[in-house]
């Protein structure tokens, strides 16, 4: 299996099992308020709102920045340790590719929007550019 998509798929799990709630409507915010026993009228201030409907409650705040710090560390770390982008960085860009349609679309914009990468990013780190470009050989050979 792609070692990028292993490592996304056990913090994705760790960031499901994290303590948050969404809503998006009145109804769901009233239900996740219920499902951690607070008050809608007099607790609204033991939690922070982290965005896209999500809420996190303060107390467990803490929880949700550690996990996500180590899971960029760990992402950080796996990019580093690829030497030549022959690993972990070509299965990073084939994943994100193929999430992204490139086979149909040859359009690496998307793709460089999700992994936060600017084509100068690219170019000024030869493993990165190495794994884009035989990630990309791959899936067009493959289409």
């Amino acid at each position: 299996m792609n070692e990028y998509q292993k490592l996304r798929d056990r913090q994705q799990q760790e960031f499901n099992a994290l303590p948050l709630g969404f809503a998006f409507s009145d109804k769901q915010f009233r239900e996740v308020m219920q499902g951690w026993g607070l008050d809608l009228e007099k607790d609204t201030d033991k939690i922070y709102s982290i965005g896209h409907g999500g809420f996190v409650q303060k107390k467990d705040a803490e929880q949700l920045h550690t996990t996500t710090a180590r899971h960029k560390a760990e992402l950080s770390a796996a990019i580093a340790a690829d030497q030549t982008g022959d690993g972990f960085i070509c299965d990073m860009f084939r994943c994100e590719l193929d999430n992204h349609k490139y086979s149909y679309t040859t359009d690496l914009s998307d793709t460089m929007d999700a992994l936060g990468y600017t084509p100068a990013d690219i170019n000024a780190d030869r493993r990165l550019l190495h794994g884009l470009e035989r990630a990309c050989s791959a899936i067009l050979a493959s289409a």
